[in-house]
């Protein structure tokens, strides 16, 4: 439930279209829903203006569905099913119709289209795994994020040939594994907030992230948003939060 509909809820209440005992029947399912192996968090879309996701790993496909189910009995904001295995989403899919994949990310219900010029950029194609989760993440919640695929360092042409883009972006997520340098070359050259997200993608001395992670946080471009390794969802998350 949204702040919209929970207005909208109480106006029906006083001009009498809806009883109060309704009401409260509805009211009831804030601030979440106990499934017995869950407590989905209706209330979190009311607080933060983002609903609550779903994390696929550690979870039955059953389990996955089920949690999916309840967010959609509520009849506002997007759902998301995040790192979803094929199980998971065949399932969640058979008993929740309508909803779209793209990669390991399913989305039902998504948001009207929002204004927001934001650019997702992708150091590698190794990367885009990542990228897809991001972009999943910011066209559920109503953007229409624009996709630039291997622009790395290793070949820093690639980069500039996307100069008007980055100009004229209100936002750009940079997502890079390796040693992440994309971030800081990035937030030395644009105005806009600067989203990075380190991936796990790199050899020996990448550390699975780490050393990426590290080079971000230390970036002499002030001001950049890190979060975690391969975290696309967060990232999308971040930018939301900024067009809030």
């Amino acid at each position: 439930m949204d702040e919209a509909t929970l207005r909208l809820l109480l106006d029906d209440v006083r001009s009498g279209t809806l009883a109060p005992d309704e009401a409260v029947s509805r009211l009831r399912r804030l601030p979440f829903a106990d499934l017995g192996f869950a407590r989905v968090d209706h209330h979190r879309q009311l607080r933060q203006g983002m609903p609550e996701a779903v994390f696929g790993p550690g979870k039955t496909p059953e389990q996955c569905a089920a949690i999916v189910a309840e967010l959609l009995a509520e009849d506002t904001g997007p759902v998301l099913l995040t790192r979803a295995n094929d199980e998971q989403a065949w399932t969640a899919l058979r008993i929740n119709p309508g909803g779209a994949q793209r990669g390991r990310t399913l989305v039902w219900r998504p948001a009207d289209a929002r204004p927001g010029d934001i650019l997702v950029l992708t150091a590698g194609t190794a990367d885009l795994p990542v990228a897809d989760e991001c972009l999943a993440t910011l066209e559920a919640y109503g953007f229409r994020p624009t996709l630039v695929a291997d622009a790395g360092v290793a070949g820093i042409h690639r980069l500039l040939a996307t100069a008007d883009d980055l100009g004229r972006a209100d936002v750009v997520v940079v997502i890079a594994g390796m040693e992440g340098a994309l971030a800081s070359l990035v937030g030395g050259l644009v105005a806009c907030p600067v989203v990075a997200v380190p991936t796990s993608v790199g050899y020996g001395a990448a550390l699975e992230g780490v050393t990426a992670l590290l080079a971000m946080l230390a970036s002499c471009a002030a001001g950049i948003t890190v979060v975690g390794i391969d975290n696309g969802y967060g990232a999308a998350s971040a930018v939301a939060r900024i067009f809030a």
